[in-house]
């Protein structure tokens, strides 16, 4: 199996207190650098459209307050419960426990790590928003025919049939609608836990690195195989499914994509539509890779690759994918744990037994 190794730089180690595990200095300017590269190649394709950064789901305001409160509820399980602990056993007064609790886990070189960590995600994920749109007017020709002819060739009908014949077209509709929408809420969370409650800062840097080099492969792909997925280039192969979020979002998108394509420059408008990869898949799978290798407590692990698996039936079933977009998902996801480990001083190696994680 994998696991997990820090790669330990001697100038971190030596400087280092000596309860903590260093970090390697490179990892804290991972993620603000492929986010200044992002805003740059954003700015740059998008003037050669005349099209400004837009924003005009909330990414950089609702999404940001969104991520703020769950920053401050994982600060506050990270906090208050050692205080009352502490103030039980001491005898000190709750609230000056919190404070000097606080003090003392919350520096401002930790703040600063985790603030800046944040808006270095959300500025690579605006970026990504705004080049995805662009991929109507930079490949306008789509290979959806191409693409169902294919997995009808390789599986004798269209993957989502035989799912819906096999799952049914009932509840199974509304789980995997649940799950798809998950996703929404597991990246800001993971976030905040990966950034905020775990005291190992080499850790989440490398969660926040690997997320953002997602955004950047999987914007890559889609100009490389330029398709919408079979719910919109089928949509008949879906009528049978009963209304649900995941279909109401798709019907959402499908009129912000047309109110872009009607007026690129003048609609203020982002476009979402793009099959090839499945970030869904590829994020997903990250994360399951990574608590994996890092030998997190098996109910983590095991929630992880469920989530995992009916991610993936989700993204067919509903017809957001094809299969090869969620293998291509997997390759990304596999590259940017990988390249992520590199970069914030973690090294992925190969062990016959089940080890923690050596330092």
């Amino acid at each position: 199996m994998l696991v997990a190794r820090r790669i330990i730089d001697p100038r971190t180690e030596a400087s280092s207190r000596p309860d903590r595990k260093p970090v390697m200095l490179r990892a804290y300017v991972v993620a603000p650098v492929i986010a200044a590269a992002m805003l740059v190649f954003t700015l740059v394709t998008g003037g050669h459209y005349g099209i400004a950064l837009r924003d005009p789901d909330g990414v950089v305001g609702s999404r940001m307050f969104l991520l703020a409160g769950i920053i401050a509820l994982f600060w506050a399980l990270d906090v208050v419960p050692r205080a009352a602990r502490q103030s039980r056993s001491t005898g000190r007064p709750f609230v000056e426990t919190v404070i000097a609790t606080a003090r003392a886990r919350w520096t401002l070189r930790r703040m600063g790590v985790v603030l800046g960590s944040i808006v270095a995600f959300y500025v690579t994920y605006l970026c990504y928003r705004n080049v995805k749109s662009y991929l109507p007017l930079a490949r306008p020709e789509l290979l959806d025919t191409q693409m169902l002819a294919l997995e009808r060739d390789v599986f004798g009908d269209d993957p989502a049939t035989i799912l819906h014949e096999i799952l049914g077209t009932g509840i199974a509709a509304h789980v995997l609608s649940t799950v798809y929408l998950l996703f929404l809420t597991f990246v800001p969370i993971s976030l905040g836990f990966a950034l905020v409650w775990s005291t190992d800062t080499a850790t989440g840097l490398w969660w926040v690195s690997a997320l953002s080099l997602n955004w950047v492969f999987g914007a890559i792909s889609y100009f490389l195989v330029p398709t919408m997925g079979p719910a919109f280039a089928a949509p008949e192969l879906f009528n049978t499914l009963p209304d649900t979020g995941a279909s109401a979002l798709q019907q959402t998108l499908l009129e912000h994509r047309q109110t872009f394509l009607h007026s690129p420059i003048g609609s203020g408008e982002l476009q979402s539509i793009a099959a090839f990869a499945s970030l869904h898949v590829a994020i997903v799978f990250t994360g399951a890779l990574m608590v994996q290798i890092l030998g997190a407590p098996r109910p983590l692990r095991y929630g992880m690759w469920t989530f995992f698996c009916l991610t993936v039936l989700a993204t067919i079933y509903f017809g957001w994918h094809y299969v090869l977009d969620d293998v291509a998902g997997l390759a990304i996801g596999f590259a940017a744990v990988y390249l992520g480990a590199r970069l914030t001083g973690w090294r992925i190696e190969r062990t016959r037994q089940v080890t923690a994680i050596a330092t």
